[in-house]
């Protein structure tokens, strides 16, 4: 028994499947279709990218199956990121990094991995390296519709879609948000949002999932991996679209609520993108970053060599950020003015609206201009 055979055994729960069909196929436990070779069949559509600037690399994927997040995206910090999808080998992920880490190039991590598979036209796999280079590869055996596309630090592949149009969609998008300054993760499940608005995949009625993973060699994450986000949405009628509120809310980020009167990093976010736009502080002539993070690895090897100077590192550190917050995390009368002004000129005054009234519609209407106004001043 090979190793395909070995993890299509664990993922169908060591051997438990069901019949879920007339026709006799057979699920595992996760709600996975399994072909007669016992491989499970992951029908998707994904986004594998990386930012030069932050060092990340990430990957994101939804499917008309539950739990896609188990098997197809793979991330490693400073190294890239695959998916592995279609008749799903998992072990790609991993072997795929491993390649990616010796310094072998994405067209040939796929040749190296398919070349001794006999079911590699049934394989869909996509792949980038820190270098913004990147290769897909889709069998012949794939279900209609099925491709990918390829651009400046992304690859998006897609099988069993309605149409080209989802990957257009996925990738046009992503290109869009290209030196804006937002997170590779946003920009990502704004892709993402943007393909599943397409349709997506086309079997409509099947149990939905969506998952995002984010490596970063300057964020250890939690539990050492280098892992700085992954979101798994197991099961939902709007996959995306319960990443994206799981993403906006946990990182309190702009537009995971209303408000009128708070502070917090949400508003920093909404004077950048105002002062961006020129509502806010438009003599200003750059919005300035927040202090750097302490939780670096260079942060922690000084906390093991010299205390006193990491002690007094973090002292600045907080008084930094202290000040920032004060100076531009507080909702002030000057913010609300600059958003009423805002809603204004995009006709977003409703009759009952309360003054400096931040919705899910006016952070759309700002996102779009702080955008476009990114996109011109490049």
């Amino acid at each position: 028994m090979n190793a395909r055979h070995l993890i299509a055994i664990v993922l169908a729960g060591a051997g438990v499947t069901s019949p879920a069909l007339a026709s006799g196929q057979q699920r595992a436990a996760d709600g996975v279709a399994i072909n007669d070779e016992g491989q499970p069949q992951y029908s998707t559509f994904s986004l594998c990218a990386i930012d030069p600037s932050t060092g990340q690399s990430g990957a994101a994927v939804t499917t008309r199956v539950p739990f896609v997040g188990r098997a197809v995206p793979h991330v490693r910090a400073g190294v890239g990121a695959v998916c592995t999808q279609a008749s799903t080998v998992v072990e790609y992920g991993p072997r795929g990094l491993d390649l990616l880490a010796k310094g072998v190039e994405p067209k040939d991590v796929l040749a190296q991995l398919l070349a001794t598979d006999g079911a590699r036209e049934t394989r869909q796999v996509g792949v980038i390296d820190m270098k913004g280079r990147s290769a897909a590869h889709t069998g012949k055996q794939n279900n209609a519709w099925a491709g990918s596309r390829q651009g400046r630090n992304y690859t998006v592949q897609a099988n069993i879609m309605v149409g080209p149009e989802v990957v257009d969609a996925v990738a046009t998008t992503f290109e869009s948000t290209e030196g804006t300054g937002m997170p590779l993760a946003e920009r990502m499940i704004l892709a993402m949002e943007a393909g599943h608005a397409k349709g997506g995949d086309r079997r409509w009625g099947n149990l939905q999932s969506a998952a995002i993973k984010i490596a970063d060699p300057n964020d250890p994450g939690r539990g050492g991996d280098y892992i700085t986000l992954a979101i798994e949405v197991g099961e939902h009628p709007e996959p995306v679209a319960e990443l994206k509120r799981i993403y906006y809310t946990t990182g309190r980020h702009l537009g995971y609520r209303s408000f009128s009167r708070v502070d917090g990093p949400d508003v920093i976010e909404l004077k950048r993108m105002l002062h961006t736009a020129g509502y806010w502080r438009p003599a200003l002539k750059a919005f300035p970053d927040p202090p750097p993070p302490t939780n670096t690895p260079k942060m922690q090897e000084l906390r093991k060599t010299d205390p006193a100077q990491y002690d007094k590192l973090i002292a600045e550190s907080r008084r930094a950020a202290a000040d920032y917050t004060r100076d531009y995390a507080q909702y002030d009368e000057e913010t609300i003015a600059a958003v009423d002004t805002f809603r204004a000129d995009h006709g977003l005054n409703y009759q009952g609206n309360p003054a400096g009234l931040v919705d899910a519609r006016m952070i759309d209407a700002l996102r779009a201009a702080y955008i476009e106004k990114k996109k011109s001043a490049r």
